[in-house]
């Protein structure tokens, strides 16, 4: 299976050399989970996209420091190709950036709330009476945890929306958009050893109270595997009915 990676950002320069940059964070993700797919990356936040649509069997996108409804021409481009996705029918899942992006581009809403920043370990719980409706959703869990880094939110899901997983704090932590757009807000492709890191970095953009508690989360387990896996069973499921 061929996965187009689209990469909305770059990781600190400060934290690459021990961290790696977005591609080898996705690599080592991918790799975990999965030895059968083969990944292309674009940088769209230089521009690069596919030449066609069909280069990929489906597209996932990386987190940004941006925001989806920042007045820049290359966040605008890509808009425009979320839209086209979804038009096309091509699957796609959209991590944190990439989710929030499915919801601006689609006619919902996205903004920076007064609840503050979600940071450092989250935990969500599944929507048990959507959990039964998806195939994909297996192993079936009542909640999960990611690490989380973000002061953007929805607020409001588009139309044909689907909320699988929220919290008090973000209720929509994962939402399916029709039959084939997936948004997840965490980052499953983070580790605790790379959010630790980026914290420290940041911890002046913070609350001190907000960078404390969230550096203690990370000592708890994450479910990024397992989140990992349910991206790969959607995007396969939506490959096959779509290439009938």
């Amino acid at each position: 299976m061929r996965l187009g990676i689209l990469l909305c950002d770059d990781v600190r320069p400060e934290l690459q050399e021990k961290h790696g940059n977005y591609p080898a964070m996705f690599s080592e993700l991918f790799h975990q989970v999965s030895s059968d797919i083969e990944l292309h990356f674009y940088r769209v936040i230089d521009g690069q996209y596919p030449e066609s649509l069909d280069e990929c069997d489906a597209y996932v996108s990386s987190g940004s420091k941006y925001s989806v409804y920042d007045d820049i021409r290359w966040i605008r481009t890509f808009e425009a190709f979320i839209h086209q996705l979804f038009q096309q029918h091509v699957p796609f899942v959209g991590i944190c950036f990439g989710h929030q992006m499915i919801a601006r581009a689609l006619g919902g809403e996205v903004c920076r709330t007064d609840k503050g920043w979600g940071l450092g370990v989250a935990e969500v719980e599944l929507q048990l009476d959507e959990v039964s409706k998806h195939s994909w959703l297996t192993p079936a869990e009542k909640r999960y945890s990611l690490l989380v880094s973000h002061q953007d939110q929805v607020i409001e899901p588009p139309e044909q929306t689907r909320v699988l997983a929220g919290s008090a704090f973000c209720p929509y932590a994962m939402i399916q958009v029709g039959s084939h757009f997936l948004g997840i807000q965490g980052h499953p492709e983070f580790t605790p050893e790379y959010s630790h890191d980026l914290i420290k970095l940041r911890r002046d953009s913070y609350p001190p109270q907000v960078s404390e508690h969230a550096l203690l989360s990370l000592s708890q387990p994450t479910d990024y595997i397992g989140v990992t896996q349910w991206m790969i069973n959607f995007i396969k499921l939506r490959h096959l009915n779509f290439s009938r």
